[in-house]
């Protein structure tokens, strides 16, 4: 994976999810090997953070990690506190990405 950082605004779509608002600048990795380490990542970083599994059910075709990454799908996540403003912030390191959800970008 090669070296950058991927920072989005985590938004709260209620009855549905969140999505992911990329920052520019950021980096969206196109390799599919990278894609799933990142959205792995993500995962956990969004788990640590209290985020839950939102009832409605994922649809595989709609809601890949493409356009997750990208900021086109929602994803059926709930954050642990409503209304906050929240972001994911990634390195990506060469071996595997390490995330964080943050109060700010920075």
């Amino acid at each position: 994976m090669s070296a950058g950082k991927y920072t989005a605004r985590i938004v709260e779509v209620p009855d549905h999810g969140i999505k992911l608002e990329p920052g520019e600048g950021t980096t969206v990795p196109e390799e599919p090997n990278e894609v799933n380490l990142l959205g792995m990542a993500i995962a956990l970083a969004l788990g640590a953070a209290g985020y839950r599994h939102h009832e409605e059910q994922r649809d595989p075709e709609l809601q890949t990690l493409d356009a997750l990454l990208a900021g086109d799908a929602v994803m059926p996540w709930k954050p642990a506190e409503s209304g906050s403003t929240a972001y994911i912030v990634c390195e990506l390191n060469d071996g595997r990405p390490t995330c964080e959800v943050r109060p700010t970008a920075e």
